[in-house]
């Protein structure tokens, strides 16, 4: 009872972490791995102590669609290099509204994505186990 009011509190907070890792990590340690590791966590709490089916829902498209997804932006990341002639995954750093951008950070949007439906799903499942059991 008090760790499922804990997680309601947690994961959030969690998750808020995880992207303040993914947005940090282009220009310092962090990034879309550890991130979607972070993120992975506030799942595997979730599939701790509500359930694998709960927490697999809660993953935002299902863990599936969530890894497909993340696997795509990240190889789009490479795209934008080959309009201006530079080979594919060659990153472009840009301004916009004076804030400085770049295809880095679309890939590890990406990686944060696919780390976070892949392995939040083999740990949702994987705690899920104990509740299919006879």
């Amino acid at each position: 009872m008090l760790l499922e009011e804990a997680t309601r509190l947690l994961v959030p907070v969690i998750l808020i972490a995880s992207v303040w890792l993914l947005l940090r990590g282009h220009n310092a340690p962090g990034g879309g791995f550890i991130g979607g590791m972070v993120a992975v966590s506030a799942t595997a709490l979730m599939a701790v102590t509500r359930g694998a089916v709960v927490a697999t829902a809660a993953l935002p498209l299902g863990p599936q669609r969530l890894t497909s997804l993340g696997v795509l932006v990240a190889l789009a990341a490479g795209v934008p290099a080959l309009f201006v002639g530079a080979p594919y995954m060659t990153h472009l750093w840009g301004e916009l509204l004076g804030i400085k951008v770049s295809t880095v950070l679309i890939f590890d949007l990406g990686v944060y994505l696919a780390v976070w439906g892949g392995l939040g799903g083999v740990c949702a499942a994987a705690l899920g186990l104990e509740e299919d059991a006879p």
